[in-house]
């Protein structure tokens, strides 16, 4: 047996008639196996009295065809969900109610025709037609019917086909009268209609139905499709607060308990004074640390923030925050007898940025570069266009990242082990609040590294004359 389910992506009524053809094709075997019983049961009463060869040969072709029918429905069953689909299946649908009267009609012709009582399944096919098809397909449906229907009468009346009686009205002839014959088709005909109408009008009602329950249906996962996405987007933003504060916990920690420790023992009065002043360096220096520190964490927080709301951004020239910067920067490049370059590309195009966040992203990773590349090495500073966006480039002969640590380098509170070798000092919060504002910004950042022989930081900004 067929097993149908609904497929995604399945328009709703294709779902339905999908269903249906495979309903239908359950209930002609179940016509083929009642007529054949019918057959021989009329056979054992009445014998010769039946046209048995052309009755039984109309229900074999109708099991031939049936037979064809299940197997094409699993071909249809297995396809892909869609319009076509949908198309394919209608006109499956139509070729089996179009068989089908047919053969009612030749079975009706052999089995005593308009005197036969079961003209009546005229009636059933018209309104599985209306259950399956649209309205316009379920009243051709019923005027091929009505049409087969008085060819039948109309031709054994005209004499044009054989009359086949059956035993039970022998002699009665109402075949011949032609006021009856009239009067039955009009009667068939008129019925065929009205039920048409009244099944098709129920069926489509139905049909509407179902597309709204569908509509809310997927208009219900959607929203549910949303509210997960949100609550797994509030899950990692919890995630990352907590981890968060975890980490700045722990850097707050270590600078608070020196200079706690050191005023502890400044006070207790035991101490030399040139212990004493190197406990207030220290105290100093670990201030400082916090101060620079607490500067770091309010940007990233500012970061944090314009990433969740409208930045305040105009179009503006890169070129002219970077030579900004560059005059900033190359006194201590020269303090540490460092070569800095600049090639900037001529005509650059405008990027949509915040002239002072973009400063700051400069502003760190070239502090970057002149901290940890040794006295005689160079810093090259570029800022060059493409076709849609605007790159800038800080490179760098320093110590380089070790690969290890490369995909790290952007987590919050993050130094390599080399950077922390050569410079203790440091919160590793830069790099993070620079990949946050660019980002912020719709572009994205990157870093290429060997250790020993520099690193190479690329941020991409979308040009704003696009």
């Amino acid at each position: 047996m067929i097993q149908w389910q609904a497929v995604e992506g399945e328009i709703p009524f294709e779902t339905e008639l999908i269903e249906r053809i495979g309903w239908l094709i359950r209930l002609r075997w179940l016509a083929v196996a009642g007529t054949g019983i019918a057959l021989s049961l009329g056979w054992l009463l009445y014998g010769q009295a039946l046209a048995l060869l052309p009755l039984a040969g109309t229900i074999l072709a109708i099991a031939l065809y049936n037979s064809q029918f299940y197997l094409y429905a699993r071909t249809l069953q297995l396809s892909q969900a869609g319009l076509a689909r949908l198309q394919q299946a209608t006109r499956f649908a139509c070729l089996q109610i179009v068989l089908d009267l047919l053969a009612l009609s030749i079975l009706l012709h052999f089995a005593g025709g308009i005197e036969n009582p079961m003209a009546l399944f005229f009636v059933f096919h018209i309104m599985i037609a209306s259950i399956l098809l649209s309205r316009r397909v379920s009243f051709l449906m019923a005027t091929l019917g009505a049409v087969l229907f008085a060819a039948m009468a109309g031709f054994e009346y005209a004499g044009l086909l054989p009359h086949h009686p059956l035993p039970i009205v022998e002699g009665v002839a109402l075949y011949r009268h032609g006021r009856y014959v009239l009067t039955v088709v009009g009667v068939m005909a008129l019925t065929l209609w009205l039920v048409a109408y009244l099944t098709s009008s129920i069926s489509v009602r139905l049909r509407q139905r179902d597309r709204e329950l569908v509509e809310s249906h997927r208009a219900i996962l959607a929203r549910s499709r949303e509210l997960q996405a949100a609550n797994e987007r509030l899950r990692k933003i919890d995630a990352e607060r907590t981890r968060f504060m975890t980490l700045v916990t722990h850097e707050l920690r270590a600078p608070i308990n020196t200079v706690h420790t050191c005023a502890e023992l400044a006070l207790t009065g035991y101490a030399s004074p040139e212990t004493v002043r190197d406990m207030l360096e220290r105290i100093k220096r670990r201030t400082s640390e916090l101060s620079e520190l607490i500067s770091d964490l309010l940007r990233l927080a500012r970061a944090r923030e314009e990433a969740s709301r409208d930045e305040k951004v105009g179009v503006i020239q890169p070129a002219d925050v970077l030579q900004s910067v560059v005059q900033l920067m190359k006194t201590e490049a020269d303090s540490k007898d460092l070569f800095l370059s600049v090639d900037i590309d001529p005509d650059l195009p405008p990027v949509r940025a915040n002239p002072d966040r973009l400063k700051l992203v400069w502003t760190n990773l070239l502090s970057n570069a002149i901290k940890y590349t040794e006295p005689g090495g160079i810093v090259a500073v570029a800022l060059k266009r493409t076709d849609r966006e605007v790159v800038g480039m800080v490179r760098d002969t320093g110590i380089g990242i070790p690969p290890e640590d490369l995909p790290r380098i952007f987590e919050e509170f993050y130094r390599a082990e080399n950077a922390r070798a050569l410079c203790p000092v440091g919160t590793g919060v830069g790099l993070a609040i620079v990949q946050r504002i660019v980002e912020n910004w719709g572009g994205k950042i990157w870093a290429e590294s060997e250790p020993g022989l520099g690193s190479k930081f690329t941020f991409v900004l979308p040009r704003a004359d696009l």
